[in-house]
């Protein structure tokens, strides 16, 4: 039984409300936002009624990768990608990983992008367990926000 003792009370409006709708979930930085994110996030939203979206804290950004990082906060980011009309909720999470997000959220939908397996997909056993499904979407190999900073910084 989910205990919902670790989401905000935003989100668990957002769930009880939304009982009978498939959930898709997917997760990230979301730093520096540009066109792959934007067309990943319309081929996850596709897959369900609403996309619910993990948002990475800014510590736990810095943790993965570097104390250079984020460029952009964690409350722009998440309001950035609250005005898009593909994104339906957007939670932050200051964990390493979102397991505990996707267990509260029991999603019928997992994504992340092409460069992670399914089976790498934190989370996916638990999806399927639930009977759900878990899927890796394709890659957009020309967009990247590390190329872009280093663009940005003459590094490229």
């Amino acid at each position: 039984m989910t205990s919902f003792l670790q989401l905000s009370t935003a989100a668990i409006d957002f769930l009880a409300t939304n009982q009978d709708k498939k959930i898709v979930f997917t997760n990230g930085c979301f730093d520096l936002v540009h066109l792959g994110h934007l067309e990943y996030l319309a081929e996850a939203r596709a897959l369900g009624d609403l996309l619910f979206l993990g948002l990475n804290s800014d510590r736990s950004v810095q943790e993965l990768k570097g104390s250079d990082r984020p460029i952009i906060g964690q409350l722009d980011r998440k309001a950035f990608l609250e005005h898009l009309r593909v994104v339906d909720f957007v939670e932050i999470f200051d964990e390493p990983t979102p397991l505990r997000l996707i267990n509260d959220v029991s999603p019928e939908v997992l994504v992340k992008g092409g460069d992670w397996g399914v089976k790498q997909i934190v989370g996916h056993e638990i999806v399927i367990a639930a009977g759900g499904e878990v899927r890796s979407l394709s890659f957009k190999d020309s967009y990247s926000t590390t190329s872009l900073i280093e663009k940005m910084q003459g590094k490229s």
